[in-house]
């Protein structure tokens, strides 16, 4: 009877061992799918913000092609623009500092 306990103490042993084993290995598989997500979302990011870098340039050479036809009205236009993104950057900087 003592040779049949022995054994079920160590069953039980090896059964919490398995058991921290199969946790460590839950948080391992937890934080590789949460390193996943992160890096998927910085890629995204990278994408949308390299995504609007070629907008700006393509929109900043329609202007200046808009400017350098003299037309008077699209120089109005031109400088309207630029003087609003001062007047915005101005007071987003005063915002902040």
């Amino acid at each position: 009877m003592s040779e049949s306990y022995e054994r079920e103490r160590q069953n039980n042993a090896r059964l919490d061992e398995l058991s921290a084993k199969v946790s460590a290995l839950r948080g391992v598989t937890i934080d590789i799918y949460d390193h996943a997500r992160a890096h998927e979302v910085i890629d995204s990011t990278t994408d949308t913000f390299s995504s609007m870098g070629t907008q700006l340039k393509g929109s900043a050479g329609r202007l200046g092609r808009m400017a350098a036809s003299g037309n008077k009205v699209a120089i109005l236009k031109l400088s309207g623009i630029l003087i609003g993104i001062v007047i915005v950057l101005y007071y987003t900087w005063r915002l902040f500092f």
